[in-house]
């Protein structure tokens, strides 16, 4: 089994940004990239203040805060990426540019090491074909927050080799979260189910069977969700919900996978939740309110 010493991650946002989070904590050595250093710079000054938080919290020491923060370098330019044992793609959820991602980063790759992706919904074999090691090539899914959530989806593709999960689950139990396997379905097993859930609420308020705080009252207070369907669905993001939904409806070919009209078109509009302060909520004030 290989061992792992420096993890690259490829796409500083959100996801990214705390993946290499989790992974410098837990005493890897972080190598960020992304198109530009003022989005990594931009990145490790949230990893910062989420670590601050985590201090505050007494979570973790200032000792700790400092030592992770000083294993977080530049992954740029690509070919940085040389020194890792595993790199994690965490880029926006289009096959394209994932694998655009493969082509572009598998010539600076030392031979032994991994390559993983950080998709959603997207078939782990498929995204390996654009690598040159679909044996060293597996599906991590971190849960988002990735500091908070402890799940960790492994999927293998057709052609995953035993010790590269062997190697890939170590590494997750490293960085102290659970993991379960799920095969290679679109979607896999979180957001086979929450997906479709997330879409029937909006489906539920396109047919004005409820409002916004109707629905994700009534999801809160009687099913015992720590957050509705609609603001759970802008934090993760109304563009990665659809593209879930799109994966799921042409991977499966079926009708109740189909992504609702109005999904759609918040979508169209550049609505896509909170990171762009409008999604089913408008978030520019001091409080959330609904848009519609």
């Amino acid at each position: 089994m290989s061992t792992i010493e420096t993890v690259g991650v490829i796409g500083a946002g959100q996801m990214g940004n705390g993946i290499a989070h989790v992974c410098a904590l837990a005493g890897y050595n972080v190598l960020l990239n992304d198109v530009s250093q003022d989005r990594i710079d931009a990145a490790v000054n949230v990893i910062s203040k989420n670590l601050t938080r985590q201090v505050s919290k007494e979570v973790i020491s200032q000792q700790d805060m400092d030592l992770a923060l000083e294993r977080i370098g530049s992954g740029l330019p690509l070919d940085r990426l040389s020194e890792a044992d595993i790199v994690i793609e965490a880029a926006t959820e289009k096959e394209d540019i994932k694998a655009q991602i493969f082509r572009d980063v598998t010539p600076y790759l030392k031979d032994s090491a991994i390559l993983a992706t950080n998709t959603s919904s997207i078939s782990i074999t498929r995204l390996a074909s654009a690598s040159d090691r679909p044996e060293r090539f597996v599906g991590v899914h971190f849960m988002n927050p990735v500091p908070v959530m402890k799940l960790v989806e492994i999927i293998r593709g057709l052609a995953t080799s035993q010790e590269t999960y062997d190697t890939s689950a170590q590494f997750v139990d490293k960085l102290g979260k659970t993991l379960t396997n799920s095969e290679d379905f679109p979607a896999f097993i979180v957001n086979r189910i929450l997906m479709p859930m997330i879409n029937e609420a909006v489906y539920t308020l396109y047919e004005g069977v409820g409002s916004v705080e109707s629905i994700d009252t009534s999801m809160k207070l009687g099913a015992n969700h720590p957050m509705g369907p609609l603001m759970l669905a802008d934090f993760i993001g109304l563009d990665t919900c659809l593209s879930i939904m799109q994966v799921l409806h042409d991977g499966l070919a079926d009708t109740k996978y189909r992504p609702c009209p109005l999904l759609v078109k918040y979508v169209e509009a550049g609505w896509l939740g909170r990171k762009t302060n409008r999604g089913f909520y408008d978030y520019r004030g001091e409080n959330p309110v609904p848009t519609r």
